[in-house]
């Protein structure tokens, strides 16, 4: 089998071990304390992927992503200061790893697992491109060292494992940002957060996107997980 047909053919679903395995494996991981601190980074990508990608699909210019070792970022664009474009550009960040862990949820419940991992891979090579600091190109590096490792290393069961965690960790790692941005908002130490920047822009509480911002990534997990459950909800 060559690389195309690898790439785009399908996989064996992993063992519903597996699923539930991986699945307790990143709810430890999101409501852990250092552990947590540490995969953050990852959703912190994720986060500023959406952003950019986003800015590049509404016309907006983007200038670059800058990634902070306190797990925090800032993706910089060019354009109109107001209007749907902008509103959509700082809408996409929080709700960009509860979407892509639901899509890569799709992905591994149509058994294309490789698929999966190399759509990780581009993805980090997108955002290495942008990213304008040291910590964010080590951060980014390392993340897709791991995901070209696995892809190209590693047996078809530990790529199937791989793949599920990373779309548990996702659907489960959108959840908390949104509880944590709340908490920082309340304490007055998050006024220039996505959801006050929305506030700004649209005039709308700062307190309903975040209730937005909790209902995709809730409704994500919901989804996901019964997609990635199906064969035990289903026996």
């Amino acid at each position: 089998m060559d690389f195309w047909d690898e790439l785009f053919g399908t996989q064996p679903d992993p063992p519903m071990a597996v699923v539930l395995v991986t699945g307790g494996a990143a709810l430890l991981l999101v409501l852990s304390g250092e552990s947590w601190r540490l995969a953050r980074n990852v959703i912190t990508i994720v986060h500023e992927a959406g952003h950019a990608l986003t800015a590049v699909l509404v016309g907006r210019r983007l200038r670059g992503i800058t990634l902070h070792s306190d797990t925090s970022g800032v993706t910089v664009s060019r354009g109109k200061p107001t209007g749907p474009g902008m509103v959509l550009t700082a809408f996409a960040g929080y709700t960009a790893p509860s979407l892509i862990g639901l899509g890569l949820a799709a992905l591994m419940v149509a058994g294309k697992i490789t698929l999966l991992l190399w759509v990780m891979t581009v993805l980090m090579l997108a955002v290495l491109v942008m990213i304008r600091n040291v910590f964010g190109v080590v951060s980014v590096v390392v993340t897709g060292a791991v995901l070209v490792t696995v892809s190209l290393v590693t047996s078809p069961q530990v790529q199937a494992a791989f793949a599920c965690l990373v779309a548990w960790f996702l659907l489960l790692g959108g959840v908390r940002p949104v509880w944590e941005l709340q908490a920082k908002r309340r304490r007055r130490q998050a006024r220039d957060s996505d959801a006050d920047q929305l506030a700004r822009l649209t005039g709308t509480p700062g307190l309903f996107w975040v209730a937005m911002f909790a209902l995709i990534s809730l409704g994500a997990v919901f989804l996901g997980g019964m997609w990635l459950l199906e064969p035990v909800l289903a026996a």
